[in-house]
């Protein structure tokens, strides 16, 4: 029983970037659905267009939903899932190089996180919840994505050189997020 997977990329990319063709074209070969989101402007990001995006493009969410986003495509879904009401239960998510707190290289950023996310409502949603994050991301610092592990309670994957995960750091697949997420979709 295939799966229903999106993914979210973040600030100044597109669906054709870093390793998302890599991870659909992975995931549909597993007879899964895929949709990777195209989110409007990302090199001038909108909170409320974004999550006008999520509302519009994400069909229904339920226990075959998973969702994969990179940097800001994290908090963009985590504000997007708490505005759901109710929020309905769903397979889970793997958040790459998320974040939740205002990031000083990017001060453009900080409607995003300017509101704090009720971490219990999509804890108690979820059945897998993962962030992956680099030690050596310069763009978002790893101990940002280190503290919302913690406030989200997820698996944490720690990864020694990474950098934020990019095409300019080699990142053209990438097998961590595919195994994750597959452990995440087998049946229980």
């Amino acid at each position: 029983m295939g799966k229903q997977v999106y993914i979210i990329h973040g600030y100044g990319a597109s669906p054709t970037n870093h390793w998302f063709p890599w991870l659909k074209e992975k995931l549909v070969a597993d007879d899964h659905q895929v949709s990777v989101l195209h989110m409007p402007n990302s090199s001038d990001p909108k909170k409320e267009e974004w999550l006008k995006t999520l509302a519009n493009n994400i069909k229904n969410v339920d226990n075959n939903t998973y969702f994969v986003t990179h940097s800001l495509g994290s908090i963009t879904l985590l504000n997007y899932l708490e505005q759901l009401d109710p929020l309905p239960s769903f397979g889970g998510f793997i958040l790459v190089s998320g974040f939740s707190e205002s990031l000083s290289s990017l001060p453009s950023l900080n409607p995003f996180t300017a509101e704090k996310v009720d971490y219990k409502k999509i804890i108690s949603a979820t059945h897998s919840r993962a962030i992956i994050a680099a030690k050596n991301d310069s763009i978002v610092p790893f101990q940002l994505s280190q503290s919302l592990s913690k406030q989200l309670n997820t698996s944490f994957y720690p990864v020694k050189k990474g950098g934020h995960f990019l095409e300019d750091d080699g990142f053209f697949t990438f097998p961590l997020v595919h195994e994750v997420l597959n452990n995440m979709m087998k049946p229980v």
